[in-house]
């Protein structure tokens, strides 16, 4: 289970660093977007993003069982 969870988070490193390395004004400039969000808004896309993953999650655990 360690490991799995070393995994994942390796790979959600390598996820991240894609952008910023392959694009930084873009990257850069989506931020910028992201800041002027209201705290409302800011927390949608945050459990949003949560409740993907989690239903992700449950759907590739069921499916490599």
């Amino acid at each position: 289970m360690t490991q799995s969870l070393l995994l994942a988070l390796a790979l959600m490193l390598v996820f991240e660093g894609v952008m910023p390395f392959a694009a930084p004004a873009v990257w850069r400039e989506t931020f910028r977007r992201l800041a002027q969000l209201s705290d409302g808004q800011i927390r949608f896309l945050g459990l949003s993003s949560m409740l993907l993953g989690l239903a992700l999650w449950m759907v590739l655990s069921v499916a490599f069982q």
